[in-house]
């Protein structure tokens, strides 16, 4: 099941912060390491699922590809206008063969935050999780929607006597 809490910044997502770092610094590095002989651990890379945002006249809808994520292994917050949607992809079978170790996927802890523009009811938040696919639909406060102005019918101006129309 999706939980959906508000929350304050925990050291979990302060280490999240310091992993990006150390991956920043490390990729670009791992060229050199390999010509010196050093091979770099056979692990799957940091899973970041791709995310798709759209906007409608009532809602701002979130749809975040996660296959292989389950529900429970999901966990989305709104928090001071930032919505973040946290999760683990974890890994199911391991191929072996002759000592080799080969890992093509992407597994592992991820964390993506979106800044909400204020026209966000953080109250009225849904998520929906269907076949790998989670959908969070943020719905728009009622004075952000657009309203129809109706046009009534106005009357000729007349003309005032000494004045040229």
């Amino acid at each position: 099941m999706l939980n959906i809490t508000r929350r304050n910044p925990s050291n979990q997502q302060l280490t999240t912060v310091q992993d990006r770092l150390n991956q920043l610094f490390n990729q670009p590095f791992a060229p050199f390491f390999r010509l010196a002989g050093v091979e770099p651990a056979l692990t799957a890379s940091s899973f970041v699922p791709p995310v798709d945002i759209y906007e409608d006249e009532h809602n701002i809808v979130l749809t975040a590809e996660t296959p292989g994520v389950t529900d429970k292994d999901l966990d989305i917050t709104v928090e001071n206008g930032v919505l973040t949607v946290s999760g683990e992809r974890k890994m199911e079978n391991e191929e072996k063969q002759d000592n080799f170790h080969r890992i093509e996927r992407s597994y592992g802890r991820f964390t993506r935050s979106f800044t909400l523009p204020p026209t966000v009811d953080e109250d009225r938040v849904k998520a929906e999780f269907n076949n790998g696919v989670l959908k969070i639909t943020l719905a728009k406060r009622e004075e952000a929607k657009p309203k129809q102005i109706k046009i009534e019918p106005g009357k000729a101006p007349t003309a005032q006597p000494g004045k040229a129309a």
